[in-house]
């Protein structure tokens, strides 16, 4: 069975943290959506405190995002280092 694709959607400040980053940074972080977005696969972690944020973890990088599984949507808040993601 083949899993289902999720789509993607980037927020104003995760599209401005992704500018800011330095281009193999940048390119990480954008494997890493990628390869969430066709197998749902990755370091993913609920937030504690948060009800409905999660974290993807890609090396010292965070993607702080929302979830919306019944359709399958992954809204990406923010990509943070690690010491600014959990302020």
């Amino acid at each position: 069975m083949r899993p289902v694709k999720w789509t993607v959607v980037l927020t104003a400040s995760a599209q401005r943290d992704l500018r800011r980053l330095d281009r193999p940074v940048a390119t990480r972080i954008l494997d890493a959506l990628t390869r969430f977005a066709d197998t749902g696969q990755g370091d993913v972690a609920r937030l504690q405190g948060v009800s409905d944020e999660w974290r993807l973890r890609v090396g010292d990088w965070r993607i702080r995002s929302r979830y919306d599984y019944p359709n399958r949507r992954l809204e990406v808040l923010r990509i943070l280092t690690r010491g600014q993601a959990y302020r």
